[in-house]
């Protein structure tokens, strides 16, 4: 036991050791930080649209969007843990997510179920784009283990944007 104050105790900085120098630890992590933000903010939007789902195609589409919830949600965890692996830090709060975010809320009282599907569609597809980027910075410094967990992330992206495009599609 040691009878040092806690404020004036030393406090190591979050520095994980890695092969892949300072600039790909700052470059790789930010992007992943921003892209956590998104897919955080996609994964609230998409449970947000399960929540409030109407209509008479309630239960099918209530069900997409809870395993679609769980996909996003799933990733989160493996997204932030790369960015500790590669040296940087990520999210800290909500309020850090709200500043990063570049997939837009839906705060509205009411949305049809097909402006629902059609908003998660567009999102997936935005999303998809920026997981490509983020590919592209970790091509950039030859972070293979990152970029293969984004292409497995990319397939299922594409997925959801597939079915939420065929969901809004009329048989006419």
């Amino acid at each position: 036991m040691t009878d040092t104050p806690a404020k004036t105790r030393q406090i190591a900085p979050l520095r994980t050791p890695t092969d892949l120098g300072a600039d790909a630890t700052r470059d790789i992590s930010a992007a992943l930080t921003t892209l956590l933000a998104d897919v955080f903010a996609l994964y609230l939007k998409t449970k947000n649209f399960h929540w409030h789902m109407s209509g008479p195609h309630f239960r099918d589409y209530h069900l997409m969007l809870d395993e679609h919830g769980d996909q996003l949600f799933a990733m989160t965890d493996d997204i932030a843990e790369r960015a500790r692996k590669v040296g940087g830090t990520t999210l800290r709060s909500i309020g850090h997510i709200s500043r990063l975010q570049r997939i837009a809320d839906n705060d509205a009282d009411y949305v049809t179920a097909q402006d629902m599907l059609a908003e998660l569609a567009e999102d997936n597809r935005q999303l998809t784009g920026f997981l490509r980027a983020t590919h592209a910075v970790c091509d950039e410094y030859n972070d293979v283990a990152t970029a293969s967990l984004i292409e497995n992330w990319i397939d299922e992206t594409e997925r959801r944007s597939w079915f939420l495009y065929e969901s809004t599609r009329s048989n006419h």
